[in-house]
């Protein structure tokens, strides 16, 4: 039997440990990781440290820290948890981990730089608690959708399950582009709306069934023709655009403005019993006009509003666009870059197409000239409509 005093010589005897100023000295070359409590962190932190309680070491550390062979430097309150955490990191197979004698207490009390960390309230770390248990996003992650700005273009069939899942999953700020009201023909899909705001703007109605779902949210609304006057101005400072259109004027027009200001569309289309998603990631892969580069003759393009839409399928395609932006935000898994995925309803299949990007496509290809942000009126139907029928400009 070990008391407690032989058990920390013993563990003590068998690590590395640095102090503070050696710790200091390797900041930006290393990961450094804190192991003390919520609270304890909350109240200060390393610049850059890696935060995983003692208690959760073992079931986190490997998916936020994934090279075993990367040099760590482990710290606590005083240096004691640290050292058990660098036995128990070692014996799980990281090769280069040391422990900082004398812990935060000291690096704090010696004058070391140290941060108030942004943390999550108490409600918030309640309504994110799901969020909060995937090592994947944790702490960190939630409080980067709390940071994130994302545009919907539209607030009808598709923008309404995006928007309900974007705002339920804490993206802090969304902004809403559609100068439409609600009209019962909607109610079919758009479940932003209910029977009791026919008549009202579509932006005002988003804003009270966003908020309503999550008082975190800050939602934005553009009330206005989403036109080539304007598509810079309202983009700017996004980090994600949704796009919920199924016209191609605004699909080129949106298009051409996120290559010039770097933004990435996460695109989705839907007809009938089948929808479409794919990311245009400006320069990082396809764009659009990869795809397409001129658009098609308007008799080509029927819109929703000619040929019907079942109304739950813009909720598959909202929602998938919905995950898809928050693995951006997020740099989680592999987004649809590059990939064009394909829902048959009917048929309940999935199936993934590759999209290379073109080398001579006219807005990102190498011998592309200037972008020119225009209208394509002369390419659209009377009436500029949404994915799911309802107008958005013009």
């Amino acid at each position: 039997m070990a008391s407690f005093r032989e058990l920390l010589a013993r563990t003590k005897s068998e690590i590395t440990e640095i102090s503070p100023e050696e710790a200091e000295a390797r900041l930006g070359s290393v990961t450094v990781l804190d192991v003390r409590e919520q609270d304890e962190y909350d109240a200060g932190t390393i610049p850059g440290a890696v935060h995983i309680a003692r208690g959760f070491l073992e079931s986190q550390v490997e998916s936020r820290v994934t090279d075993r062979d990367a040099e760590l430097v482990v710290y606590c309150a005083g240096g004691v948890r640290s050292a058990f955490a660098v036995r128990t990191l070692v014996e799980m197979g990281y090769t280069n981990v040391v422990s900082m004698a004398g812990g935060y207490g000291q690096w704090k009390n010696e004058g070391r730089t140290w941060i108030t960390p942004a943390v999550l309230s108490t409600e918030q770390r309640d309504r994110y608690k799901r969020h909060l248990l995937l090592p994947e996003v944790g702490e960190e992650g939630q409080q980067k959708l709390l940071e994130s700005k994302v545009l919907l273009l539209g607030a009808g069939g598709l923008g309404s399950p995006a928007a309900l899942y974007l705002a339920a999953a804490g993206v802090g700020t969304l902004g809403v582009v559609d100068m439409d009201v609600v009209d019962q023909s909607n109610l079919q899909r758009q479940i932003l709306h209910n029977i009791d705001r026919v008549g009202e703007r579509k932006v005002d109605s988003a804003k009270k069934t966003l908020t309503a779902l999550n008082p975190d949210v800050n939602v934005v609304g553009y009330d206005v023709r989403f036109g080539a006057d304007n598509v810079l101005d309202i983009i700017d400072g996004y980090d994600v655009v949704v796009d919920g259109t199924d016209n191609f004027p605004t699909r080129y027009l949106l298009n051409d403005a996120s290559l010039l200001k770097h933004v990435p569309v996460v695109h989705g289309s839907i007809f009938r019993f089948e929808g479409q998603v794919t990311v245009f990631d400006p320069y990082n892969g396809p764009c659009y006009r990869c795809l397409l580069p001129e658009p098609p003759p308007p008799e080509l393009a029927p819109s929703c509003a000619e040929a019907g839409v079942l109304g739950v399928l813009p909720g598959i395609v909202g929602s998938i666009q919905a995950l898809e932006t928050i693995k951006i935000l997020l740099g989680l898994g592999d987004p649809l870059r590059g990939r064009l995925l394909a829902y048959d309803a009917l048929e309940q299949s999935f199936r993934t197409f590759k999209v290379r990007r073109d080398p001579r496509c006219p807005a990102c290809g190498e011998d592309a000239g200037e972008i020119v942000i225009a209208e394509y009126d002369q390419h659209c139907l009377p009436h500029a409509v949404l994915a799911d029928g309802s107008t958005l400009s013009h």
